[in-house]
C-alpha cells in the first residue's frame, strides 16, 4: 500500500467523559480520520473493525479499563501507532512503567492547551509517517525489510535511558551478525566524565582488547584490525540529532561478510536509533529535572508549612482555629494570627492569584510584611496596614502580573471592639455561635461584613479605605475564609454546585457540637470532590 504525506492519518480518541470526546472530535476532525469510543473495550473493538490507527489519544483515568492496561493490549498487533495519555499532573508518576515498556508515547496533562495538544499530535502524525515511509523505503529487499523490522521494533520496546542504550547495541550486534559491539553515548548535559560505554559480545567470552581501543576517526567505512591471529572488519558510525552526538557505535565482525550494503543499511536504520536514544534521553532528563524539581518542591513545602503553622498562647475567653490546605504542593494562600504584646488579636487570610512556586514566594513575602508592620509598638488601624503593604508589594506584584486579596482584623478582648479591612477578598462571616448551639433561634442567620472594602493589593500604587468597625458580643464568632473555600465543588443531588458563602453557611449551620474547622474542611474534600484551589480558614469565638 502506498503511504504519501498527504493521505489524512486515521486518529482514535478514548475516553468515558462525553464532553472531552467531542471537544477531540471536533479539534482534529478536519486533519485527520478520527475515531471514537467511550471505553477501553469499544475501542478494541473499534480497532478490529478499523485496523491499525495513526495515533491513540486515551483518558487515563477510565473505569474497569485504564488507559495504560487498554493501550498495553495495542502494542503487539499495532506496534507503530503512537499513543498518547491524557492525564492529571498527580497521576504522571503512574505513567512511568507504561512509557519505558513502550505503551505509551508521551503523556499530556490535563487541562490541556489547546494549540500545545495540536502540536503534539502534529508531532506524534510526523513520526508515525517517518516510520511508515522509511519501512516502505526497504520492502524492495526481504531481507533488508526483516532486519529493519527486527532493528526497529527491538530497540522502540524501550525508553528508560540506560535499557534503551543497551537495547541499541544488543540489537544492531544481532542483526548485524557481529562478534563484538561497543556503544559509546555522549551526554553533555552531566557533567563529570563521560558514561561508560555499552558492550555486546556474541558468544559468552569477554570483550577483546580491540573492542575497548575507543571509537575510531572514520565513521560509515569498512576497515580490517588485526588482533592476535584474528582480523576483524570493523564498521563504525555515528548517531546524532540536530548536530548534537548522542552515541557512536563500533561492530566487529570475524567472518568477513560485510560490504556497501550493509554501511547502506546501518546508514538507513540510523534515523530510528537516533529517535530511540534522543527519546530515551530527553525521558531520562525529564525523569532527572522531575527528581529534582519535586526535591525543591518539597523544601518549598515545608518552609511554606513552617510559615503556616503557627503556634500561639491560649488566651482566657478566646477559641481561635486555622486551617490551611494547598492545591499543590506549594500554594498562593495564606493566614496569620498575631498576638500583640499589648493584648490586641489580629487575625489575616490572603490569597495571590495564581498557584504553585510564584504563588507561594509572594505569599511568603506579604506574610514577613505584615508581621513586620504588627510588630510595631503602636501598630497602625488595618487599613493602614493595608495600605503600607500595597506600597512596599506593588511594584513587584504589578511587573509580575500578580495581585493579592487579603482581609485584616484587629480585635480587642477588653472592649471587645472588632476593625477590619478587605482588599478584594471573601467577606467575613459573623454569627452568635451562642445561639446556633444553643438552638434558640431556628433562622439564624450571619451578618457578612462589608465595610472596609477596597481594591486586592498590586493593582493601584495608592491603595485607600475606611476600616469597618463593630462591637462583637459574647458566644459570637467570626470567620475568615479564602475563595478556595466558596468556590469549591460539592456534589448536590448528583450535581456539582460551587459552596458560595451560602453553601459554607449551611454547612456551619450543621455543626451544633461547635465549630470544627477541621472537619468543616474535610466535608469539602471528599473522593467525590477534587481540590481545585489553595483552601484557607480562620475563625475566632467569643465564650459567652
Amino acid at each position: 500500500m502506498s503511504f504519501t504525506t498527504h493521505e489524512q492519518l486515521k486518529l482514535l480518541v478514548v475516553d468515558d467523559e462525553l464532553d472531552n470526546l467531542e471537544l477531540l472530535h471536533r479539534t482534529f476532525r478536519r486533519n485527520y480520520r478520527v475515531y471514537r469510543a467511550s471505553s477501553g473495550q469499544e475501542a478494541l473493538d473499534c480497532l478490529a473493525k478499523h485496523g491499525e490507527m495513526a495515533i491513540i489519544i486515551s483518558d487515563q483515568r477510565m473505569p474497569k479499563m485504564n488507559g495504560t492496561e487498554f493501550l498495553s493490549l495495542t502494542v503487539k498487533d499495532y506496534p507503530d501507532t503512537m499513543r498518547i495519555v491524557l492525564t492529571g499532573y498527580t497521576d504522571v508518576e503512574d505513567l512511568v512503567d507504561a512509557i519505558n515498556s513502550g505503551q505509551v508515547h508521551k503523556y499530556i496533562t490535563k487541562p490541556w492547551k489547546p494549540k500545545e495538544l495540536r502540536q503534539v499530535i502534529d508531532e506524534a502524525a510526523d513520526t508515525y509517517r517517518v516510520v511508515k515511509q522509511r519501512t516502505n523505503a526497504l520492502s524492495a529487499s526481504l531481507k533488508q525489510v526483516s532486519l529493519y523490522n527486527s532493528i526497529t521494533t527491538t530497540i522502540r520496546r524501550s525508553l528508560n535511558y540506560a535499557n534503551t542504550l543497551q537495547t541499541v547495541v544488543d540489537a544492531l550486534g544481532t542483526a548485524f551478525d557481529a562478534d563484538y559491539a561497543v556503544l559509546y553515548p555522549v551526554d553533555s548535559t552531566i557533567p563529570g566524565p563521560p558514561p561508560k560505554p555499552v558492550t555486546y559480545c556474541k558468544a559468552d567470552s569477554p570483550i577483546p582488547a580491540l573492542a575497548n581501543a575507543g571509537m575510531p576517526e572514520n565513521t560509515l567505512i569498512l576497515d580490517h584490525v588485526i588482533q592476535g591471529d584474528t582480523t576483524y572488519q570493523q564498521l563504525a558510525a555515528e548517531f546524532s540529532y540536530r548536530d548534537q552526538l548522542l552515541a557512536s557505535i563500533v561492530l566487529y565482525q570475524s567472518i568477513d561478510t560485510w560490504n556497501s550494503d550493509t554501511i547502506t543499511l546501518l546508514k538507513n536504520i540510523s534515523e530510528q536509533v537516533v529517535m530511540a536514544i534522543s527519546q530515551a534521553k530527553l525521558y531520562h532528563d525529564v525523569e532527572r529535572q522531575t527528581e529534582q524539581m519535586q526535591a525543591e518542591l518539597q523544601v518549598a513545602r515545608q518552609i511554606q508549612q513552617k510559615l503556616l503553622n503557627q503556634v500561639w498562647p491560649e488566651i482566657p475567653g478566646i477559641n481561635i482555629q486555622a486551617q490551611c490546605q494547598a492545591a499543590r504542593a506549594v500554594g498562593g494562600d495564606f493566614y496569620e494570627v498575631f498576638i500583640h504584646p499589648q493584648g490586641d488579636i489580629w487575625l489575616a487570610v490572603g490569597d495571590v492569584s495564581g498557584k504553585g512556586v510564584p504563588a507561594a514566594l509572594f505569599m511568603a513575602s506579604a506574610i514577613s510584611l505584615l508581621r513586620r508592620e504588627l510588630s510595631a509598638s503602636q501598630p497602625a488601624t488595618p487599613d493602614v496596614v493595608m495600605t503600607n503593604l500595597n506600597r512596599a508589594l506593588n511594584a513587584d506584584l504589578v511587573n509580575n502580573e500578580h495581585m493579592i486579596t487579603m482581609v485584616l482584623v484587629r480585635y480587642s478582648p477588653t472592649s471587645r471592639e472588632l476593625v477590619y479591612a478587605n482588599a478584594g477578598h471573601v467577606y467575613p462571616i459573623l454569627w452568635s455561635q451562642k445561639k446556633l448551639i444553643e438552638g434558640t433561634e431556628p433562622s439564624l442567620e450571619p451578618t457578612y461584613l462589608r465595610e472596609g472594602g477596597g481594591v486586592p493589593l498590586g493593582i493601584i500604587p495608592h491603595w485607600q479605605t475606611k476600616a469597618g468597625c463593630l462591637n462583637l458580643n459574647p458566644g459570637d464568632a467570626l470567620l475568615l475564609t479564602s475563595d478556595g473555600i466558596t468556590e469549591a465543588s460539592i456534589d448536590i443531588n448528583g450535581q456539582e454546585t460551587m459552596l458560595k458563602q451560602t453553601g459554607l453557611w449551611q454547612l456551619i449551620l450543621q455543626q451544633t457540637n461547635g465549630l470544627d474547622l477541621k472537619r468543616l474542611i474535610a466535608q469539602l474534600n471528599t473522593a467525590d470532590n477534587e481540590q481545585h484551589d489553595d483552601q484557607t480558614i480562620l475563625s475566632l469565638e467569643v465564650a459567652p
